[in-house]
């Protein structure tokens, strides 16, 4: 119903977690290279992912490619501690990307810089600099899914 793009993500159990997020909201899954860990099957399995066989899964060699795959951006949607738009002004639709940036880095600043409608943050106090990428994904995907609960609700 939704999709969720994670551009180089670095930490494995955060990715983990949110395939198995994707997998309990029939949500895609893509992945930009460069990764920070192995996806192959053997790591998979040795990391006891054992949903990640029903994962809807897409890896793509870099952003540019997944950009050039995806020639309408107007329903892509950037998380950003850089943005004051608050992700619960967003009006989600069926079908919509969801991005993430690396734990470590973000979304590129050249991506956000040409979609800045298209940003969004989570409010959080000064104290905290961030939150974990698999509950900042889970928080957005909810909102979305609350917003197009009647579709998603057929699809269950």
């Amino acid at each position: 119903m939704f999709n969720i793009v994670l551009v180089h993500p670095q930490i494995p159990n955060n990715t983990g977690a949110i395939g198995r997020l994707c997998v309990n909201t029939d949500t895609t899954l893509h992945l930009i290279r460069p990764l920070g860990f192995d996806i192959g099957e053997k790591a998979v399995r040795r990391a006891g992912l054992d949903y990640w066989h029903k994962l809807d899964l897409r890896v793509w060699d870099d952003l540019d490619a997944f950009l050039q795959a995806h020639p309408d951006r107007s329903r892509f949607f950037f998380a950003t501690t850089k943005t004051d738009r608050p992700y619960f002004e967003q009006k989600f639709r069926e079908g919509d990307y969801l991005f993430f940036g690396s734990e470590t880095a973000g979304i590129p600043e050249a991506l956000l810089q040409q979609y800045p409608q298209q940003c969004m943050t989570i409010p959080m106090s000064k104290e905290g600099r961030s939150l974990n990428l698999a509950i900042s994904a889970g928080i957005i995907l909810y909102k979305a899914i609350e917003q197009n609960f009647s579709t998603y609700r057929e699809l269950m």
